[in-house]
């Protein structure tokens, strides 16, 4: 199965490192975010990935470019008056990797259904650059398949931030406490399983996929949620990337399975 990664967009809530490079790319731990997620879905053997990019996607092009030589001990030949090169070692991943430019302002369904050439009629994993989890994604596709609808999502829990109020009609409070676990909302982590009829919800490049697909797949009982009670963070501002950063160095890492 392919794995579908979102990377095309501005990422303007962490516009201090992505000034130069597009969110998918901002380092963790020395390697971009999106490398970590490929390293995920890898772990389970899902290897062909296709990545939806759009603003600097020259970047992403370029580090892949890059990747096999960089993580690779290279002879290099001068005599004779030739110049070889020859790769004598790759520590490199078994991938095969699609970066296809997507537009600079396309909406994330749009760019999903800029890509639909590339997936065969098959069905797909699909999930945001900027977010990492230790989601067991054999068990999340081994869900997919026993319910036989159009989509499955990650749903994971998030805490209430604040605390929680009671407000009476005439805008007094009537109680106040504070936050617990019973506040806590399922969100959509990402991290999801599409069949090719997906493709029938998606119109143009303004479809945004978290709009009316979603609320359209729901309406018709088309879309399951995967609950995961582990580890999921997105990296949406410079404090959620220091959180990240903090955990690898620690090497407390939960997504990190991976030994090479």
């Amino acid at each position: 199965m392919k794995v579908v990664l979102l990377a095309g967009g501005y990422g303007t809530r962490i516009s201090e490192e992505t000034d130069k490079k597009p969110k998918p790319m901002v380092e963790i731990g020395g390697m971009p975010i999106i490398w970590h997620i490929m390293k995920e879905y890898s772990y389970y053997g899902f290897n062909d990935f296709i990545i939806c990019a759009g603003y600097k996607q020259e970047y992403i092009k370029q580090w892949f470019v890059n990747y096999y030589l960089y993580n690779s001990d290279v002879e290099f030949d001068y005599s004779e008056r030739k110049a070889e090169a020859r790769y004598l070692n790759s520590h490199t991943e078994n991938w095969k990797v699609k970066v296809i430019d997507t537009g600079l302002n396309t909406m994330t369904g749009g760019r999903i259904k800029r890509i639909q050439k590339y997936l065969d009629n098959e069905s797909f994993f699909m999930t945001y650059g900027d977010g990492v989890c230790d989601v067991d994604i054999s068990e999340l596709l081994k869900f997919h398949r026993s319910h036989g609808k159009i989509a499955t999502l990650t749903a994971v829990l998030q805490d209430q931030q604040k605390g929680v109020l009671k407000i009476r009609s005439d805008n007094s409070v009537k109680s106040f406490r504070e936050k617990n676990i019973i506040d806590r909302a399922p969100i959509n982590a990402g991290y999801m399983v599409l069949e090719p009829s997906i493709f029938d919800y998606l119109t143009d490049d303004n479809c945004i996929f978290e709009r009316e697909p979603l609320e359209q797949l729901a309406s018709n009982n088309q879309l399951m949620s995967y609950t995961h009670k582990g580890f999921w963070q997105c990296m949406d501002n410079l404090r959620e990337l220091n959180i990240l950063q903090k955990l690898v160095e620690n090497g407390e890492a939960p997504w990190i399975k991976w030994t090479n």
